[in-house]
């Protein structure tokens, strides 16, 4: 996956992640590890990160920037798709959401290379 169509994809699912921590903001809230402080200003935080890193994406002078980032965040969000199986498992939510909830944990790594490959792929840049 790479290319100015993958990477616009790719680009445009993180500014809409991003956006969604500002409209539904407690959604997030209700994911984030217990032991994690702040965890409104977190969700925000993560909120502009997607966003930018999204943008950034596209604009070959901050794409390998942007590529970095976007993999860091995904390492460091990785704790709260954890929690959400977590969550899952002690409220006893029904077994095939539980099941969808640890697919998602490797979906991660699938970001994160795909990311790292969109931010690399230099053959359509025009600058």
């Amino acid at each position: 996956m790479s290319g100015p169509v993958s990477r616009g994809l790719l680009a445009a699912i993180f500014v809409f992640a991003g956006v969604m921590h500002f409209i539904i903001p407690a959604s997030y809230v209700g994911i984030m590890p217990p032991w994690l402080p702040w965890h409104l200003e977190l969700v925000y935080l993560s909120g502009v990160l997607e966003i930018a890193g999204g943008v950034g994406l596209l604009i070959p002078r901050t794409r390998r920037a942007a590529g970095i980032g976007l993999v860091l965040l995904l390492i460091a969000v990785w704790p709260a798709n954890l929690q959400m199986v977590l969550a899952a498992r002690a409220t006893e939510k029904p077994l095939w959401h539980q099941a969808l909830l640890w697919l998602r944990l490797p979906l991660q790594f699938v970001l994160i290379w795909w990311a790292w490959r969109a931010s690399r792929d230099r053959r359509d840049d025009r600058s």
